[in-house]
């Protein structure tokens, strides 16, 4: 694990002029793959197949490259350098793109969905119990209260004036009182993690009908006349990302609206009709995708349109959480899969179509 493994023998010619470039910044540290792996805390065997080929590094793994190349350096690495490996990259994608990719994809992240659903569905359980325990003890409490005011008192009194008369009745209201705010407490906390396993629920059966697209190669949507094309949304402030992405979806019979900062897409969702489903960058300057979002969730016009947010930042569970906090329903890591994206697209285009149909 120590020395740089081979270049793969069965490498694209994209892979392989990806993988050279990594390998030139991993060597201008002087360190070894080990060392440099318990550095970030990554996997040295997976890091190795990172720099031989043989696996596709995120995108964070080669920021993470050009900013200890630096620091070991002294001097910045170069914009060119930077944008040179973004190419070499998106042509690694490009040819790795497959819908047995995709399906990697989707179902890693199906995989997600479904633990953060028995996640919830677990904690919504002990929330449960918990809940029934403090109301039995209320209702115990009720009881005894109840006696002690029959056996002290001729007639009814106000609780301040009982509480006064009898220390230990006041003890028991102080008790009581005190489950109350419990159980309102866990009844709130309740109520959020159904909401969370039924939000988690959901995006399982979006991912399933994503899955099915692309694993029986069906990634279109249903005819719809011209003046009735569905209209889509990307939002991203670099051009190229707007060219692939109209690229990419060229296939799908819809109409395409791109944007290249927050304050634009909102003002896009003004001067359109109805959008089938928003595609938004998370990264950009003024406003990002996460305020952007909330912008969007505020008005009731736009609310429900379904919103991918993409991602160069990776897709851990702490980016997620806070897309789908933000109101987002799916996400998307860049450089994204062509097939993945499309079959994303599709699925929310179909549902959009669905609705219109019904009403």
């Amino acid at each position: 694990m120590g020395e740089l493994r081979p270049l793969g023998d069965d490498l694209t010619d994209a892979s392989r002029a990806l993988a050279q470039a990594l390998r030139e910044l991993f060597e201008g540290m002087d360190v070894s793959v080990r060392r440099y792996a318990a550095r970030h805390q990554r996997d040295p065997g997976t890091f190795s197949r990172y720099l031989n080929g043989t696996r596709l590094p995120p995108w964070q793994v080669i920021t993470d490259l050009f900013t200890d190349l630096a620091e070991h350096r002294g001097a910045a690495v170069t914009t060119d350098a930077i944008e040179f490996v973004r190419g070499l990259y998106g042509s690694a994608v490009d040819a790795g793109s497959s819908p047995k990719h995709a399906v990697e994809i989707l179902e890693q992240q199906l995989a997600d969905a479904d633990w953060a659903s028995r996640r919830s569905s677990v904690r919504g359980d002990v929330l449960g119990d918990a809940l029934l325990d403090r109301t039995h003890r209320i209702a115990d409490l009720e009881v005894r209260l109840s006696q002690l005011e029959a056996d002290r008192i001729a007639e009814r009194k106000r609780a301040d004036e009982l509480a006064s008369a009898h220390p230990d009745v006041s003890g028991l209201l102080q008790e009581r009182n005190a489950l109350q705010l419990e159980v309102q407490r866990l009844s709130a906390e309740l109520r959020e993690a159904q909401a969370l396993r039924v939000a988690a629920e959901d995006r399982c059966d979006l991912l399933e009908r994503q899955l099915d697209a692309v694993e029986k190669s069906t990634v279109s949507l249903p005819a719809a006349a011209s003046q009735d094309m569905p209209k889509i949304l990307v939002v991203d402030d670099q051009p190229s990302n707007l060219l692939a992405m109209t690229a990419v979806l060229a296939s799908l019979d819809q109409e395409l609206v791109t944007v290249s900062s927050g304050r634009e897409a909102l003002k896009a969702l003004l001067d359109h009709e109805d959008f089938a489903v928003i595609i938004m960058d998370v990264q950009m300057p003024e406003m990002d995708g996460y305020e952007t979002c909330a912008h969007i969730k505020r008005r009731p016009r736009n609310r429900d349109v379904p919103i991918i947010f993409l991602t160069a930042m990776g897709v851990d569970s702490e980016h997620s959480a806070r897309g789908y906090a933000a109101g987002a329903v799916d996400y998307i890591s860049k450089p994204f899969d062509p097939w993945a994206l499309r079959a994303k697209v599709a699925v929310f285009t179909s549902i959009y179509l669905e609705r219109r149909a019904q009403q």
